[in-house]
């Protein structure tokens, strides 16, 4: 399993390191020497109210992560819903509201025993209806379709239930344990029942925080769950003990770069998410903030494959012999120590056991000439490509400047749109709403999950050879069987080209030093996190 990159930043400057741990595992990179908060620590901390005022880029458009797989549904949500399995630092599979779990002789089957005593924000205690109404409408949606759509959750009894598969499933225990966009959230029963198909209406979890309040536009509100059983394990990534030491969590939807950047040094916000990286310097140098790089996702451009151009294999393959990476990279992300080129699927640091250089030299080609000559074999005739952006992603938008710059290059008519991102969510479902969108990407834990390879997900790569590659790679019994179908699956990648791939990036986030133990593993959490900010 793969290591949480601590040293970020030493990475990105070195690339020499696919994977490395650092004594403080599962905080992101601290740019400077101090250790906010450290001196204001101890027990007396305990009795005073905290609250963290979050300036966030982008609004959720849901709270419902088994329907969405947006960072930002899962970055709010996963402090208050929590999953049946989680993972260490290192990315070890471990219990959270599993007490423990067996195989089956034919590996078919999975049995699950439940922590006791734990409670949903409602007051009602957890048991193993809850988690099988969850899972099996998870499996059924966007986090967990496709990984367990034959498969099914059974309840035992109270304490007890069943993970029954048609054939033995090596990356069952990775998919469930996931906490990255789309993670399989527990709800009580019935709050499953009351789902509508765009969500559920109530926002109860077993999580150390309880949801208080979402006023649209403005911010969703977290209070600290008083009566939270959290696990006694030391903390180690997403494992381990969760403490709500802060009172209050505020999510505050701020758009706009530079009111981030001005409320965080004004002292009007406690962290300040996605801090330009042209402001990261000045940023620095204030000895009440800190910044801390961390890893992210990678930038990425979705073809509209099920209606216009792009819906030609040629044309795709012409776009991707145009472009020149590391243009869009610097473009989105100003400096090497935010981005990294990579042609990998999977990102180095954070899936170093699925790392591929498949289909590598058709990878930031910057060939205009063969470019051309697939576009006039494709049938070009001037019409109109729209790219659409957000802005509230700031990077996706500058990499989409760039990248219409660079089939504007080669011939093409192309026009770059630009929505909030509540808006952009919904509009990459719409077939006739675009050619391209910019988006990035958080990797699954494992290749076959990728959103970027469901059928149903916006771009739609519906390719009867991906499914047989899919269902290829789930079948191996182990890992390293299932490494040379992932090779297989990359150079389909590159082949059919779903999508343009440019590189990794890190984001900056901006403290006040009051703020203790930043920790960021697959998105943002709070947990064990102190503020001192009187």
């Amino acid at each position: 399993m793969k290591k949480l990159v601590s040293l970020v930043l030493f990475i990105f400057l070195g690339f020499v390191l696919i994977a490395c741990s650092s004594d403080s595992k599962g905080d992101a990179e601290q740019e400077g020497t101090e250790e906010p908060g450290a001196e204001e620590k101890g027990e007396a901390e305990k009795d005073t109210f905290q609250e963290l005022k979050v300036a966030y880029s982008a609004q959720p458009h849901l709270l419902d992560p088994h329907v969405t797989t947006n960072i930002a549904t899962s970055d709010v949500s996963r402090h208050f819903f929590e999953s049946l399995l989680t993972v260490d630092s290192e990315y070890n599979v471990q219990p959270m509201l599993a007490e423990s779990w067996e195989l089956s002789e034919d590996g078919k089957t999975f049995t699950f025993q439940l922590r006791q005593g734990v409670t949903f924000h409602n007051g009602k205690e957890l048991k193993a209806e809850d988690v099988v109404a969850s899972l099996n409408r998870w499996s059924s949606l966007a986090g967990g379709k496709g990984l367990f759509e034959d498969a099914e959750f059974v309840e035992i009894d109270d304490y007890t239930l069943e993970l029954r598969m048609p054939e033995p499933l090596s990356i069952a225990l990775t998919g469930l344990s996931y906490l990255g966009g789309g993670f399989a959230a527990i709800m009580p029963k019935e709050v499953i029942e009351n789902a509508s198909p765009d969500g559920v209406t109530e926002f109860i979890g077993t999580g150390p925080y309880e949801f208080k309040e979402w006023k649209q536009d403005q911010y969703v509100l977290l209070t600290k769950y008083e009566d939270y059983v959290s696990r006694e394990e030391e903390p180690d990534g997403l494992f381990g003990r969760r403490e709500a030491i802060i009172d209050e969590i505020r999510f505050i939807f701020v758009a706009d770069s530079s009111t981030r950047v001005a409320g965080i040094q004004s002292g009007e916000y406690d962290l300040a998410h996605a801090v330009p990286f042209d402001n990261a310097d000045q940023l620095e140098s204030n000895p009440d903030l800190v910044n801390y790089v961390y890893p992210t996702a990678y930038l990425i451009a979705h073809f509209n494959k099920k209606q216009g151009f792009f819906a030609d294999k040629t044309a795709r393959q012409a776009a991707l012999a145009a472009i020149q990476a590391e243009d869009v990279l610097k473009a989105a992300y100003s400096s090497e120590k935010y981005y990294m080129l990579n042609h990998s699927l999977m990102m180095p640091h954070q899936q170093d056991q699925w790392y591929s250089d498949a289909g590598q030299e058709l990878y930031n080609q910057d060939d205009q000439e063969k470019a051309k000559a697939l576009l006039e074999e494709a049938g070009y005739d001037g019409e109109e490509i729209k790219i659409i952006a957000t802005r509230d992603y700031e990077d996706q938008y500058l990499g989409g400047v760039v990248l219409q710059e660079q089939l504007q290059n080669i011939g093409m008519n192309v026009t770059l749109e630009v929505y909030d991102w509540p808006t952009l969510s919904d509009l990459i479902y719409e077939e006739d709403a675009y050619d391209i969108f910019m988006m990035g990407n958080i990797p699954s834990s494992e290749p076959s999950s990728s959103v970027m390879f469901r059928a149903d997900y916006a771009g739609w790569p519906e390719d009867p050879k991906l499914e047989e590659l899919i269902q290829k790679f789930r079948s191996m019994p182990t890992e390293e069987e299932a490494k040379p179908v992932f090779d297989e699956l990359q150079e389909w990648f590159y082949d059919y080209v779903p999508s343009l791939r440019f590189g990794d990036f890190n984001r900056v986030a901006t403290a006040h030093k009051s703020v203790g133990n930043f920790q960021y593993q697959d998105g943002f959490f709070f947990w064990n996190m102190t503020n001192s900010k009187e």
